[in-house]
């Protein structure tokens, strides 16, 4: 976009010109905060996924993931997935485990994947509660498989029938692809993750 020509009058600019050149000069001021303001963390985070996806990740080799990096992408990819319902996401890394915190209004879970719920399930389901997941993560040759411990709602835990009613009306519909103690594939090249405290470790196949 090319700027307006400015023009002068007994020697200055002319007022209109003026405003025009504010207005450039103030939305250049807002496009280099918003630069200024992305999170390099999260830069690190998607340009190491990056990597591994395009090949770029030499074979034997692994791609370590540290906690910071982990919660600034879920920071801005968790909105991008559910739209609506789901506050402050963070994730602690223990070994081959991972729990993950959340505000979670599950009714507006479901309105923003566009699920709908019956009034009896949605009187009692509304509301912005704390939720705390404990996931075991085992992987090998290729594949994973993520074994749910234990899942608190409200400082209350989740277990039996009432966990399996939660999964399959609430996790299901929005994730029906997703498997939850059942082995899936790992993306291509990837052999398998490790995770401690202090880093997940993506290996990359070998061969």
């Amino acid at each position: 976009m090319t700027l307006p020509r400015l023009a002068l009058r007994g020697g200055r600019l002319h007022a209109d010109s003026l405003k025009t050149l504010g207005l450039v000069a103030i939305s250049a001021f807002v496009a280099v905060l918003s630069l200024s303001a992305a999170d390099p963390l999260y830069e690190n985070a998607q340009r190491k996924l990056d990597s591994i996806e395009m090949r770029h990740v030499r074979r034997g080799s692994q791609v370590t993931f540290t906690p910071q990096e982990i919660n600034a992408w879920a920071r801005v990819k968790v909105p991008e997935v559910v739209p609506k319902g789901v506050r402050q996401p963070r994730l602690e890394l223990g070994s081959n485990r991972a729990t993950g915190y959340a505000l979670v209004d599950f009714l507006k879970v479901r309105e923003g994947a566009g699920v709908e719920t019956n009034w009896l399930v949605s009187k009692l389901i509304e509301g912005e509660k704390p939720v705390k997941v404990t996931a075991r993560i085992q992987s090998g040759r290729g594949a994973a498989t993520v074994y749910l411990e234990r899942v608190e709602i409200g400082g209350l835990a989740v277990s039996g029938s009432t966990l399996d009613f939660l999964i399959h009306t609430f996790f299901m519909p929005i994730y029906p692809n997703a498997k939850i103690d059942e082995p899936f594939e790992l993306a291509d090249r990837i052999d398998h993750i490790e995770v401690t405290p202090a880093e997940a470790r993506v290996y990359i196949k070998k061969q």
